[in-house]
């Protein structure tokens, strides 16, 4: 028998791609999951981090599914690629950015992957739409709730 998990995906677009501008292009990504949602954001607007002008449209998603962490992370890949993403400059534009933020099982390290995501704590723009869908989930590494992070954030104090 199979488990099932649950998963926060970040979803970020300041790039129009075929589906429309940066806000139809996060719900397109959502539609293109084919996985059950089970919570979606509001869409956030932000600025750029890095060299990018554009701003960026932002949303949270939570999924369940049966996907390992490695088997997601390949899913999400392919919805990026289909979507127009190439790979590119570092923070640069982007039609597409599918991230795993979060999933039921805590920590997951291997090659090319780490949940939690290692920024995520530092990240209004993940932050205030995953307090949104998710407040009570906790960060794995530090024990803070959603809620906890985004107000030490907000308040700008580092974490222990």
């Amino acid at each position: 028998m199979k488990t099932s998990h649950d998963y926060i995906i970040a979803i970020g677009s300041n790039r129009a791609g075929r589906g429309g501008g940066p806000d139809r292009m996060i719900r397109a990504a959502v539609d293109a999951l084919g996985l059950p949602i089970t919570a979606l954001s509001n869409t956030l607007i932000s600025r750029p981090i890095g060299p990018s002008l554009r701003r960026y449209a932002n949303a949270v998603v939570g999924i369940q599914c049966e996907l390992n962490p490695p088997d997601l992370l390949a899913h999400l890949k392919s919805i990026e690629k289909g979507m127009g993403r190439r790979a590119g400059q570092r923070w640069g534009a982007r039609v597409i950015d599918l991230d795993i933020i979060l999933w039921s099982g805590g920590c997951w390290e291997s090659p090319g992957l780490c949940i939690p995501h290692p920024h995520f704590r530092k990240r209004g723009f993940v932050l205030h739409p995953l307090r949104e869908i998710a407040f009570a989930w906790r960060d794995p590494v530090t024990g803070f709730s959603i809620t906890q992070l985004k107000a030490r954030l907000d308040r700008k104090r580092p974490l222990p």
